[in-house]
């Protein structure tokens, strides 16, 4: 049986390289974009990379524009192949409050909030079939980037201590659970917009949250500073059978 090849945009960021990770142990071959060689906004060249390597399904993960999001949709639903997009709960606003259910409104009021808006409709616009993933923050022992444990550590050392609000429930999950999660979803010929938190059902508190990783990760130095200064019930709800509990990864 031929090995299936899977293109994933953002292998330079966090999330990418763990959903490389699993496509590997899984028997995928993976293929990365290199902007450097060909710039998602040269639409021949773009096409041309596209057209020669017929990827099996699309990963697209990487930020960029608008339109280069549209014209991987695009191409995904004329070659028939799988399109997985990576969202964000940035397109929900805390107000009005969580959680939040595929159907909402989206209230992004922020910047990169209303950018991700912009991209889902491109998306199922130029592809009906595509899968939209909404995930939250990312929990990963060692990828850099925008994982909440590097963040937890950097927090630590600028402000001595690591501020944890009782009143933010916030979605997330591990990062290999994530990445498993979009390859299923893409293996399934599933289509839509779902949602993909760890906490959907849960529902811990940042507090709780950053409690349980300072034991799970011995960062003993952690000196945890729970406060009520931002209040925001965050989680996506909509799909918990395709994400483990925080509970089973953590233990609470």
């Amino acid at each position: 049986m031929a090995r299936s090849t899977f293109l994933i945009t953002g292998l330079g960021g966090s999330l990418a390289p763990r959903l490389a990770q699993v496509a590997n142990d899984q028997a995928c071959d993976v293929l990365g974009w290199n902007r450097k060689e060909v710039d998602p906004e040269d639409l021949i060249a773009s096409q041309t990379f596209l057209e020669k390597t017929r990827p099996d399904a699309i990963f697209h993960l990487a930020n960029g524009s608008v339109d280069w999001c549209g014209r991987l949709a695009k191409f995904s639903a004329e070659c028939a192949i799988p399109f997985v997009y990576t969202s964000t709960a940035m397109v929900f606003d805390h107000e009005p409050n969580g959680p939040h259910q595929i159907d909402d409104k989206r209230t992004a009021r922020d910047e990169y909030g209303q950018y991700k808006i912009a991209c889902e409709n491109a998306i199922r616009a130029k592809n009906p079939a595509a899968i939209v993933a909404r995930i939250g923050w990312q929990i990963d022992p060692e990828q850099a980037g925008n994982n909440m444990l590097m963040a937890l550590d950097q927090w630590q050392e600028r402000d001595g201590n690591v501020g944890a609000s009782r009143l933010w429930r916030p979605a997330c999950s591990f990062m290999q659970d994530t990445a498993a999660a979009l390859i299923t979803l893409a293996q399934s010929q599933a289509s839509g917009v779902f949602h993909l938190d760890s906490n959907a059902i849960e529902g811990r508190t940042f507090a709780e949250l950053v409690a349980a990783l300072k034991k799970k990760f011995t960062r003993e130095n952690w000196i945890i500073r729970e406060h009520e200064d931002y209040q925001h019930d965050q989680r996506l709800v909509g799909n918990p059978e395709l994400m483990p509990t925080l509970a089973s990864r953590l233990g609470f």
